[in-house]
Formats: structure tokens, C-alpha cells, sequence
């Protein structure tokens, strides 16, 4: 395990380098120029100003130099400055992390139980009517968009019901503290949470479906029931346990997207992560800040993608690692 865990991190950080590369020349190929941007935010179109600008921050600078000094700042953990908020890239992103974490963890959480125990259901009683139902309902949040279930839900459980707060991190002026303020973040993490959740939910349950009924066709199985064991062992210990692998592989792979993909649901919440600032850097052409959240979001994906590795071991034992 030692060995194959620092090859799959020699290869993360090759691919990571990559693309940084990559992502750096997208950016630099997009149309807008941050010191024009900046210069307009302050009020001021002389030339000799822009100019100024470009040279503070290194614009006017060729492009494989900026590229030399970007990349060699992301190799000692420098994520650069922010243009438009003269903040270290790496400060704004710390700050904003922890509640996009939150979010994201406790989403992933809620589709990936909901989701297994839908389709663990649907596999047990297929062809009745709650299979059906789990089916239908499981299509309608999958094609339904995410942001009209999130306007839909605000609507009903915090204008109608006046149940849950619609808006925000946290209640603004409440100064709450300790066990109080993890209720007040667990109030306003409900909606954006569970709202998240559903699409996945959805993915999930259809995925555990189809697997369990496929793994129920094996001989293995046959075998269990001629053995005289009762249909719930051989459910959770034969079915189950072998059809999640493909559900692993799913989660593994959704699980790092989730962090880069809560741009919707932190803007329609006003939710305060790095989805909305990466979508703010996009808009004032902000390029290290921009960048900076590409290369956090990246890294949490090779990470995720390396703890599935390790995952499929505890799920089944009989997958050796490979060198």
C-alpha cells in the first residue's frame, strides 16, 4: 500500500502541474484585460494608469514568463495576489474552503445514504409498485433543474412555511456562539444541502438498482440461497457488498467535482464558498484568483480519486494494488 499510495500522489502532482499549464492558457486566452477592468472599477481611463496596473502585477510581462513565475509560485504553495481584492489568492481561498467543505461533505452525505438505500429497495421489491415509485421519483429530481428545485424550496419552506432560512451562511448580526451557532449554520445548511443532494440522490439510486439486480443473477448468489440463508444476509452480505463497487466508482468520481460544481447552489443560496468567488474572480477577470480555485479544485479531485483507490480495498478485498 505504502508504494502504490506514492505513486498515485507522483502522478497527482504531475497531472496537477499539467494542468495548471493548461488552465493558465485558457485563461490567458479569454477576452478582457484585468487592468482595464480595474481602472474602470476606479474611475480612471488614462493610459499611463493602465499601464501602471499592468506593470504592478506583472501584465505587461511575456506570456511564458508570467507562466514561468506562475508556475513556479504554485510549486512552493504561492497561489499569487488578487487583483481585485489586494488579498493573498491563498487567504481568500481559506476563508472561503471551510463553508464550500460544509456544503459539499454534507450534500455528498445525503445523496450517497438516500441514494443507496433507494435503490438497495428497488432491487428488493423490482417490479412492484415501490420500485416504480422509487424509479419515478428518482427521473423527476434527476431531469428537474437545479436551480428550480432551489427556487421552488425557498419558496416553500422558507417564504410559505417560514420553516428554514432562505439565504446566507449564518444570521447576520445574531453574534451566536458554540452550540447555538452550529444550530444557526445547520438551519441555513438544510436547503442548499438536501437541494444539492437530490440530483446525485437520483444518480445514485438508479446506479445501485441496476447493480444489485445484475449481481443477483450470479451463481454466487444462487448458491447462498440453496444454502438456506436467510434473504437478508444474502442482501446485505452477497448483493450489496459486491454491487456497490460501480456506486464507488461513481461517488469517487462525483465527490471532487461537487466542490468545483457548487457554483449554482452557493449563488442561488447566497452561500459564501469558493463557487461564488470563483464566479465573482470569472466577472472581474481576476486571473490568479480565478486560477487559484481551478488548482484547489483540481487537487481535491486527484485527492478524491486516490482515497476511491483505497476504498475499493475495504469494499473488496480480493481487488489487489497494482504497481
Amino acid at each position: 500500500m505504502p508504494a502504490f499510495i506514492a505513486q498515485r500522489l507522483a502522478k497527482a502532482v504531475v497531472v496537477l502541474l499539467a494542468i495548471v499549464v493548461f488552465n493558465f492558457m485558457l485563461i490567458r486566452m479569454a477576452p478582457g484585460d484585468p487592468a482595464m477592468v480595474m481602472a474602470g472599477e476606479a474611475g480612471a481611463s488614462d493610459q499611463i494608469f493602465v499601464t501602471q496596473l499592468r506593470e504592478k502585477f506583472g501584465l505587461d510581462q511575456p506570456l511564458p514568463v508570467q507562466l514561468y513565475r506562475y508556475v513556479k509560485g504554485i510549486v512552493t504553495l504561492d497561489l499569487g495576489f488578487s487583483f481585485r481584492q489586494q488579498m493573498p489568492v491563498a487567504k481568500l481561498i481559506a476563508e472561503r474552503l471551510p463553508a464550500t467543505l460544509l456544503l459539499t461533505v454534507t450534500a455528498f452525505v445525503i445523496s450517497l445514504l438516500i441514494g443507496v438505500l433507494f435503490g438497495t429497495l428497488a432491487a428488493r421489491f423490482a417490479g412492484t409498485w415501490a420500485d416504480t415509485a422509487i424509479t419515478i421519483l428518482a427521473l423527476i429530481f434527476y431531469a428537474t433543474p437545479l436551480f428550480w428545485v432551489a427556487l421552488m424550496a425557498i419558496l416553500l419552506f422558507s417564504v410559505s412555511m417560514d420553516w428554514l432560512p432562505s439565504f446566507g451562511y449564518e444570521t447576520v448580526g445574531a453574534n451566536y456562539t458554540g452550540f447555538a451557532h452550529v444550530l444557526d449554520v445547520g438551519a441555513h445548511l438544510i436547503l442548499p444541502a438536501t437541494t444539492m443532494g437530490l440530483f446525485f440522490m437520483a444518480t445514485y439510486a438508479r446506479m445501485t438498482r441496476a447493480s444489485m439486480l445484475e449481481v443477483k443473477r450470479h451463481d454466487f448468489v444462487k448458491t447462498a440461497r440453496a444454502k438456506g440463508l436467510r434473504d437478508a444476509v444474502i442482501q446485505r452480505r452477497h448483493v450489496l457488498r459486491n454491487a456497490l463497487l460501480p456506486v464507488v466508482t461513481l461517488a469517487g468520481l462525483q465527490a471532487g467535482t461537487l466542490v468545483g460544481g457548487a457554483v449554482l447552489t452557493e449563488t442561488v443560496f447566497a452561500w459564501p464558498g469558493i463557487g461564488r468567488l470563483m464566479y465573482e474572480a470569472l466577472l472581474q477577470r481576476d486571473y490568479n484568483l480565478l486560477l487559484g480555485v481551478f488548482v484547489v479544485c483540481s487537487a481535491m479531485v486527484l485527492a478524491f480519486n486516490l482515497i476511491t483507490d483505497l476504498i475499493y480495498r475495504a469494499v473488496d478485498p480480493r481487488i489487489e494494488f497494482a504497481s
